[in-house]
């Protein structure tokens, strides 16, 4: 693996778009020698992932037609990251001037979102590698040893789309290449992309909103293939416990603030009623064991009841509840509060998932 390793890297400076000698041998080299030492390498680097990821794969590229700047191969779940346009996986990286190549783990530039796939802003990108990094600080404490900054050289904007779906990388220049234990290197790097692949299965990269429009799509749509990606979700004892959870956390909160509460979630189209000398606000409690809350899934008499009350209306999410499944019923803890009190629903975007279409009775 070293030889080929260094051997790519001598050839970076030599780059052309065209077929050349040269490129034609990088080609091999990534298409067929490097990756074939990685996939050599499976049965050992498969202990670093969770059981469940049993679809381990591997794949290189020098780009499709004309050559790029910036080859790479990638091992990947095949149920995890079907495409190297989505998901997460591990990326081996080139410098174009051939001084390093890099360890690293990054995504592909689409994001479920209203029960589909779709692409993804700069923006979203960094929110998406932001998100990988917290799963990997949090298990680990640290990124350590995958803290360098990736920086590829390269003239073309591939590359630098490379470098923005990065979620963590470690450098190494070629001359130390022969001084370092790639196999614990690889071995580091897939115990992450395994810890990323389980925070997934748990849908924590995932709006509570766009969690429940792809349940919902999955009811719409029967028959329409569901990836393991796409996470378990909860099943109705864990829903149940998280609500609790949730509840519980926004009542605390707003009894702190010097309002008395009434639950009203089994009666009203909101939760909890807050009532302070003489204020009264209908709050909409929503629970998620996801890390992120930018979007959440209402009714239609919801939506009426935040723009027919506004400014008399609250939202409360709580998100990152933690649920221990081994209990039997499911026991849900912790949870990251935000609240929104006098909320202005128009401050939102409403993006319609489904609709109730009925049959309308015969003319005449």
């Amino acid at each position: 693996m070293k030889t080929y390793i260094k051997r790519i890297c001598e050839l970076q400076p030599r780059y052309s778009s065209s077929n050349t000698p040269e490129m034609q041998e990088r080609g091999n080299l990534i298409r067929s020698r490097l990756t074939q030492e990685v996939r050599d390498r499976l049965p050992t680097l498969r202990q670093a992932f969770d059981p469940v990821f049993d679809d381990l794969a591997v794949e290189g590229s020098d780009g499709i037609g004309r050559k790029t700047e910036a080859p790479w191969v990638r091992l990947y779940s095949n149920a995890m990251s079907p495409t190297a346009r989505a998901g997460f996986y591990i990326v081996l990286h080139f410098a174009a001037d051939g001084s390093a190549f890099f360890v690293t783990v990054g995504c592909g530039s689409t994001i479920w979102s209203g029960g589909d796939l779709r692409p993804i802003s700069d923006e979203e990108l960094k929110a998406k590698t932001s998100w990988a990094r917290s799963v990997v600080e949090q298990r680990w404490g640290s990124l350590a040893p995958f803290t360098d900054t990736i920086a590829l050289g390269a003239r073309a904007s591939l590359p630098r789309t490379f470098e923005k779906a990065t979620a963590f990388a470690q450098r190494i220049p070629v001359e130390d290449v022969d001084g370092t234990d790639l196999n614990a290197v690889l071995f580091a790097c897939g115990q992450r992309l395994s810890e990323i692949y389980l925070a997934q299965l748990d849908q924590k990269d995932v709006s509570p909103g766009d969690r429940d429009a792809l349940e919902l799509a999955t009811v719409v749509q029967p028959l329409r293939r569901r990836t393991r990606a796409q996470g378990y979700g909860l099943t109705a004892p864990e829903r149940k416990a998280v609500e609790l959870r949730a509840m519980l956390l926004a009542t605390e909160f707003l009894e702190s603030q010097g309002f008395t509460c009434h639950d009203k979630s089994a009666a009203e189209s909101y939760d909890i009623l807050a009532q302070r000398t003489g204020e009264f606000l209908k709050i909409e409690v929503k629970g998620t064991t996801s890390d992120l809350c930018d979007s959440i899934l209402m009714t239609q008499n919801e939506v009426n009841l935040h723009n027919r009350e506004k400014g008399r209306t609250g939202l409360v999410i709580v998100s990152r509840i933690k649920l221990d499944r081994d209990s039997e019923p499911p026991v849900a803890s912790g949870g990251v509060l935000e609240a929104i009190l006098r909320w202005d629903i128009d401050q939102w975007k409403l993006e319609p998932v489904a609709f109730q279409v009925r049959r309308l009775p015969p003319p005449g």
